[in-house]
């Protein structure tokens, strides 16, 4: 079966579960959580942006037990959390941000995102400074253990701007986003060490089929992966594998141009690739968009 097919599949064997509504907005910390028996979910507020004009707030998602949820691209199977602020007030623009994921493997494949939680932090803009912020979020996602089980959470919070007992757990996520950083430029993570997108290239592959070859620089004493988008939602590219054969000093991960949409053209396609590195998995990472030429 396709990605596709695997997705919808998912989707199909799952049940309806019940949601417990959020309760009217307050200026807080954090809204009262949207839970069922698998999974809870809630806004949190953080003190204002640097530029003092943007607010600072979360998506905070709590799994049971051996339950995970997607990233963005969520991989062989699964499907991405969407996010509805349609209803929200006063708000310009609202910048959802996707901390590093991890792998799994499970029955359906390699999918993507994360266990036991995760918070999405959030950067919004008002539309008028001088008036109060209130986000209104309904959310789509997906938990899965063995099976995929569609989720549905609501949630409502004012904003202050001030100082929250979520400012740590809020930057927390946020230094787990990835960094935007050009092909060979390196992102420092001590005084001796970086992580770099070193070089990415399109070759034959014993099969003779094109594949996509990249090189990460990392201390050989962490956990190094690699996660590769195509230019839009459509494509569903295979994740990275690691592979012998790098530089010295260098992790190298191969992936063949596969996944492509009907009339999809490899020459020339905008990628998107996400290092991450840490001594048990995604602590930092960075992010890479590069032309495949």
């Amino acid at each position: 079966m396709n990605t596709t097919g695997l997705r919808h599949a998912a989707l199909a064997v799952a049940t309806g579960l019940a949601v417990i509504s959020a309760a009217p907005a307050t200026a807080g910390d954090a809204s009262s959580w949207s839970s069922d028996s698998r999974s809870a979910m809630r806004l949190i507020a953080g003190a204002r942006g640097s530029n003092s004009r943007d607010f600072r707030a979360g998506v905070e998602i709590k799994l049971g037990a051996d339950w995970k949820t997607y990233w963005r691209y969520p991989g062989d199977a699964g499907v991405p959390p969407r996010f509805d602020f349609a209803r929200s007030d006063n708000v310009k623009s609202l910048k959802i941000l996707w901390p590093a994921p991890r792998r799994f493997s499970d029955e359906s494949g390699m999918s993507i995102g994360y266990k036991g939680g995760v918070i999405f932090p959030l950067v919004v803009t008002p539309a008028d400074p001088a008036k109060p912020v209130t986000l209104r979020l309904k959310l789509d996602y997906a938990v899965c253990e063995k099976i995929c089980i569609p989720a549905e959470g609501s949630a409502e919070l004012a904003l202050g701007g001030g100082a929250s007992d979520r400012d740590a757990t809020l930057a927390e996520a946020e230094a787990r986003v990835p960094k935007a950083i050009k092909l060979g430029e390196p992102m420092k993570l001590d005084e001796q060490s970086s992580l770099a997108i070193r070089s990415v290239k399109r070759e034959a592959g014993k099969d003779g089929k094109p594949r996509v070859v990249v090189d990460v620089t990392a201390p050989a004493n962490l956990m190094v992966d690699l996660f590769a988008e195509g230019p839009t939602a459509e494509w569903a590219l295979p994740l990275p594998e690691p592979v012998p054969g790098g530089p010295t000093g260098a992790h190298r991960f191969a992936f063949p141009l596969d996944g492509l949409p009907p009339g999809g053209n490899a020459n020339g396609a905008v990628l998107k690739l996400t290092a991450t590195a840490g001594a048990k998995g995604a602590d930092r990472a960075i992010e890479v968009t590069t032309r495949l030429d």
